[in-house]
């Protein structure tokens, strides 16, 4: 699929796409957030996206120069201000983190350190009617492993794509590919 067709949700400061890759490098200050914790309500990421109705499976391979504080990039859903996720790689306490945020109006979220040699990342989300499935692949054995099963409000359409976000500085780079929007697997969670 790749992202032909997407359009942006807030541009970044540039992109480059070749060879079904996007690079972007972010402006300053962005990233999506609401009210818990820090009382602020962010809405100034970059997100690249289509509309998708029903359940599907969206994936995507991601690399990084993560060196700021909260620098992130992944895939992101979303209904509208009040209603999306967003997972994948943020930089946080000096190291690359698994991250996921939910917000049902008030944003959550939960991060895992992620201490892979490799650089690329893969992230895949699929949506089960209400619930939503969070999964990365494990480097080592090729596995997806799931990082969180949560509730997003419903609804019959969303946004589906890719964000990035750097809200402590100005050309935060990563580098997308391999973008892809199908059926949603299986809903077995357990092999």
């Amino acid at each position: 699929m790749g992202f032909d067709g997407l359009t942006w949700l807030n541009p970044p400061l540039s992109e480059t796409r070749a060879d079904n890759a996007l690079t972007v490098k972010t402006r300053g200050a962005t990233d999506f957030w609401q009210q818990t914790f820090y009382g602020f309500r962010r809405h100034s990421g970059h997100f690249l996206q289509r509309k998708v109705t029903g359940d599907f499976t969206a994936s995507v391979k991601f690399t990084g120069r993560y060196e700021a504080l909260y620098d992130q990039a992944g895939l992101m859903l979303r209904a509208d201000e009040s209603h999306w996720a967003k997972t994948g790689i943020e930089y946080t306490d000096g190291e690359r983190h698994l991250s996921a945020v939910v917000t049902n109006e008030f944003s959550d979220w939960s991060v895992l350190p992620y201490r892979q040699a490799r650089d690329e990342v893969s992230i895949r989300v699929t949506r089960h009617g209400e619930a939503i499935r969070i999964q990365f692949e494990d480097p080592g054995t090729g596995q997806w492993q799931m990082l969180r099963l949560a509730y997003l409000k419903p609804a019959a359409e969303l946004q589906v794509g890719v964000m990035c976000c750097s809200p402590e500085r100005e050309g935060f780079e990563v580098t997308f590919r391999d973008f892809e929007i199908g059926p949603p697997i299986d809903r077995a969670l357990h092999a």
